[in-house]
């Protein structure tokens, strides 16, 4: 009885490669040959990565070069397939598939015959076989073919077992296993920092790093973000009616290379009212990345729920809505704040503004506001100068709970560049 496993990635130029194991048993008139036919690697031997841009020199060295598969300077491809000695790199998130074949090379017919297939992980045991059903019987140099794929979703050492049982026509059952190791290993390192905006906005800088030993062309790098916030992309600049990624045309991740990647996530309309509700999300979404290989195999990785860490408005959130960048110095501007109850209880405020050695608030200080209700937002125009040139800081308000008696300090708030309107530009 034969038995063949090929682990392969549905590519017909793998079929011309072949590696064979033969094992043998102990008992008597009984031979087991089992052929494992290894994925083929791409072996270089000219290193063209200092010839990228002379595509000239490139062509010439492609067609010396004896490996070269003739009319492949036309592909740009400088590579050759070689035979590994395993299975080869398998990667999380890749699919795993094999070619299993039984086949009778015996002079007599055999019935009852059993192929299953596992994969065993650190965890698990998955039966992969296509068909859990005996087949009646098997004629001497027939075979039973099955194709089995899993995409792999594990770490760490895999098992492939093939389990053959079969019943002879002397009515003896036999049978038999053939195990196949190998090694999943983790094909991207992806770090992640979040940025808190003051208009409640997040920005998520993800760093994919490719740890594995050949390219990888990036197919999609995308974030799908929590039912609070909606997202958008920043890797695009934007050149008349399209945007152009900022990776160039072609995606290629080379190996231990690290790429930066930008989203912006803003709340919804439905919960950006609702302070609390923001102040206390943390989950803010997930990654999706899918490449491809050299050889063109796909593979997919999810990230788990991102998570950020909450930032601390404390009971009253003060923000700016709108502050001019430039303004004239001595002449009056205005600023649009926006006041918001974080806390779960009816707040009673009352407005002081403290002038600073730089910043003069205009009108009346200690003026009441009213009453805020939890989560509930009051939008307030306030007008100030400057007496300083330069780069100034807004500073010098402060609201107090009337009910709790308790004071909130906003200094830093923003800052705004203070020009002399009178300095001509050529001085």
């Amino acid at each position: 009885m034969l038995v063949t496993s090929r682990s392969y990635y549905s590519k017909p130029i793998e079929l011309l490669y072949k590696q064979t194991l033969k094992i043998f048993d102990n008992k008597p008139n009984s031979y087991h040959h089992c052929h494992i036919n290894f994925k083929p690697n791409l072996f270089s031997i000219v290193s063209v990565q200092q010839y990228v841009d002379a595509r000239d020199l490139f062509g010439r060295l492609m067609k010396e070069d004896p490996s070269t598969i003739k009319g492949a300077e036309a592909l740009m491809l400088g590579e050759m397939l070689t035979l590994p000695q395993n299975f080869g790199n398998i990667f999380l998130g890749e699919t795993f598939s094999s070619y299993i074949s039984v086949h009778n090379d015996s002079s007599q017919v055999v019935k009852d015959i059993l192929v299953k297939a596992d994969l065993q992980t650190s965890s698990q045991r998955l039966n992969l076989s296509a068909s859990n059903n005996a087949v009646t019987e098997l004629k001497p140099e027939s075979c039973i073919d099955d194709v089995i794929h899993h995409e792999v979703k594990e770490i760490g050492t895999h098992i492939l077992v093939c389990a053959v049982s079969y019943t002879t026509q002397a009515g003896e059952k036999l049978y038999f296993r053939k195990f196949f190791k190998f090694q999943v290993l983790k094909p991207l390192d992806v770090k992640t920092k979040f940025y808190n905006a003051e208009t409640d906005e997040v920005f998520l800088e993800a760093q994919i790093q490719n740890i594995t030993t050949s390219s990888m062309f990036m197919e999609k790098v995308s974030l799908e973000p929590s039912v609070m916030y909606n997202v958008a992309e920043l890797n695009t600049v934007e050149t008349g009616d399209e945007g152009t990624s900022t990776f160039g045309k072609m995606s290629y991740l080379q190996p231990m290379d690290t790429r930066q990647y930008l989203y912006c996530l803003k709340p919804k309309p439905e919960f950006a009212e609702k302070a609390g509700v923001i102040k206390g999300v943390t989950v803010i979404g997930k990654l999706d990345i899918v490449w491809k290989t050299n050889l063109g195999e796909r593979g997919r990785l999810q990230t788990s729920q991102l998570q950020r860490m909450a930032p601390g408005y404390g009971d009253v959130r003060l923000s700016l809505e709108m502050i001019p960048d430039t303004v004239n110095l001595e002449e009056p501007f205005d600023i649009t704040c926006k006041i918001t109850n974080c806390s779960e209880r009816t707040m009673d405020l009352v407005l002081e503004m403290c002038n600073t050695c730089s910043i003069h608030w205009c009108g009346v200080s200690g003026r009441q506001l009213g009453k805020v209700s939890p989560s509930a937002s009051l939008v307030l125009p306030l007008k100030l100068l400057s007496s300083v040139q330069g780069l100034q800081s807004i500073s010098g308000l402060r609201l107090t709970d009337t009910f709790l008696k308790r004071t909130y300090e906003y200094d830093d708030i923003a800052q705004v560049c203070v020009v002399c309107p009178y300095m001509s530009r050529e001085s």
